[in-house]
């Protein structure tokens, strides 16, 4: 996928009217994280701008405005709807603190920490975020090649500038997961932060 694509096959009209097939709007988010300077050029911006503009017109609320985001959104995708549903939760035995420096400068090839093993743990997560000039975030997580697996927003970083997020290593398939971070504006928008990743052992 490239901005030319995008711009012939109408993908940012198809994805923002929900027109866009579950893998093409995957394979768009995720050029979007990758190529973040590519959004002006795209225009999408001044798209969403102009929505915005009509529905202040209209007397209609913002779309953040209608009600809170969820904490926690359940998978997208029958796959790992149905992995999750057969996923025993079992209780962790140790408690695994994981300081983690996210990348600034987009997605992570490397995986830089695997969590379980043979035995649970619950994996402290950490993330460094005090050189960010946001005070709230949204953490979200992708496995790699199937989907979203959660959305955790309205976060505050601790006293040490660390985004926490804690995790049962056996409430997820083995496998390999994206993070990107995302400081919230004080109108709730999310702008890319930081990007990280972590491997669920077998």
């Amino acid at each position: 996928m490239d901005a030319t694509f995008i711009q012939q096959n109408q993908i940012i009209e198809r994805y923002l009217t929900g027109k866009l097939p579950l893998k093409g709007a995957q394979d768009f988010e995720r050029y979007c994280r990758e190529n973040p300077a590519a959004l002006n050029q795209l225009g999408l911006a001044d798209r969403i701008n102009a929505a915005l503009r009509l529905l202040d017109a209209s007397g209609q609320p913002e779309p953040w405005a209608e009600k809170p985001l969820a904490f926690y959104q359940k998978p997208v995708i029958s796959v790992l709807t149905d992995e999750v549903q057969n996923q025993p939760l079992e209780p962790a035995k140790s408690t695994r603190p994981i300081l983690v420096e996210p990348s600034r400068k987009g997605p992570v090839a490397r995986t830089m920490v695997t969590i379980g093993s043979k035995d649970a743990e619950m994996a402290d997560f950490k993330f460094d975020v005090s050189w960010s000039n946001y005070n709230n975030f949204r953490i979200t997580i992708d496995r790699v090649d199937q989907g979203r697996m959660a959305v955790l927003t309205n976060l505050s970083r601790d006293s040490n500038g660390h985004l926490r997020m804690a995790l049962n290593s056996s409430s997820v398939g083995p496998g390999r997961y994206d993070i990107l971070l995302e400081g919230l504006d004080w109108r709730g928008t999310p702008v890319p932060q930081a990007w990280a990743n972590f491997a669920v052992a077998q």
